[in-house]
Parts: structure tokens; sequence; C-alpha cells
């Protein structure tokens, strides 16, 4: 009994392993997306500031289009679809607010934190709006509304867009144009918060 349960378990595993797949079924990416900072603070840097100076950089809210890990493509007006062979490694908002937080970062003059810290007084929050690309355009667009609040002062709010035109709706080509103009828009919104 014991050796036709091994038998079993045996001949059932690679079975088992054709079954198992990422991203429901489909064959997965040859590679993740993701967003680097063209900007970056460098080793040894750092800032010495009471916690309250600090700035909380908060995840972007999104739409359900970008809620997924991948990109989306405006066919028309009325329709969209995900880009072929391309997926990011995390959520684009995630991706977002990390490369934003490094891009304030690397200048150097303040805190910055990513995660809850109940003693910062600036937070910098907003929304993700658009983070894809226009076939009608060839283009990529990213969009963020920004929101930021102080205590004492009134709510700022600011929309930032960067976009780079001229690119195939290939998945590296896409890629490189979103991490190009996600750095723009970084860079901008950490001008404007300095």
């Amino acid at each position: 009994m014991k050796l036709r349960t091994i038998l079993l378990a045996a001949l059932a595993t690679p079975l088992l392993a054709g079954c198992i797949s990422i991203g429901g079924g489909g064959k997965p990416p040859k590679a993740l997306m993701s967003l680097t900072p063209a900007a970056h603070a460098p080793a040894g840097a750092g800032v010495s500031a009471p916690l309250a100076s600090g700035l909380l950089v908060t995840e972007p809210d999104t739409d359900r289009v970008l809620a997924l890990p991948r990109v989306p493509v405006q066919v028309d007006d009325t329709h969209l679809a995900y880009l072929k062979d391309a997926q990011w490694v995390e959520r684009p908002a995630r991706l977002f607010r990390a490369l934003l937080a490094e891009t304030i970062r690397a200048q150097g003059k303040r805190l910055v934190f990513e995660e809850t810290e109940p003693l910062a007084r600036d937070v910098l929050g907003g929304k993700l709006l658009a983070m894809g690309y226009d076939a009608r355009t060839r283009a990529v667009t990213v969009r963020y509304d920004a929101m930021r609040e102080r205590p004492g002062q009134p709510v700022a709010t600011r929309r930032f867009e960067a976009s780079v035109a001229g690119v195939p709706a290939q998945a590296d080509a896409v890629a490189a144009a979103l991490n190009q103009a996600a750095n723009k828009v970084a860079a901008d919104v950490a001008d404007w918060v300095s």
C-alpha cells in the first residue's frame, strides 16, 4: 500500500506542474516591468530632522484599470485593452509611490516616509489617473493629481502630466517610455513639494 501511494504521488507531480501558471492561465511574460528612479539618494547621505517635519508619501488612489499589474491601452474613446506581454512587477500605484518618494529623497532636503508615520504632518497623496499607452497617438502618458495637506495651511492640489510620443506598441518600448514619463512627473512633484 505504501509503495502504491509513493508511485501515485510520483506520477501526479508532473501533471500538477503543467497546471500551474502565473497570471490566470496565460503564458507568463518573459520579464516583468518596473519603474527605476532617474535620481537616487547617494549612499551615506542622510537628513536629520524632527519626525513631524517629514513628508509622508502615500500610495495614490487609482481607478480599476490601474489596479491590475497590466498596462492599459486606450484603443478608442470607449474601449480599453491591455498590452500583450506587458506586466508590472507590482501594482502601478505602489511602484509610482516608491519612485516619487525616492525622487524627493534624492534632493536631500527632508525626511521622506512611504509607510504610515503618524507624527509626519506634511502628507502628499493624490490619484494616479493615467499610466498607460494610447494606440491612437502611439504615446504613453502618466498623469497624477497631487494633493498636499499641511497643518495650518489650505489643502493644495496640482495636476502633473508627462507624455512620450512615437512609441511602438511593444512591451519593451512602452516600459521604457512609461519609466521616462513617470520620472518626469516625479521630478516635477519633487520640485513642487520642496
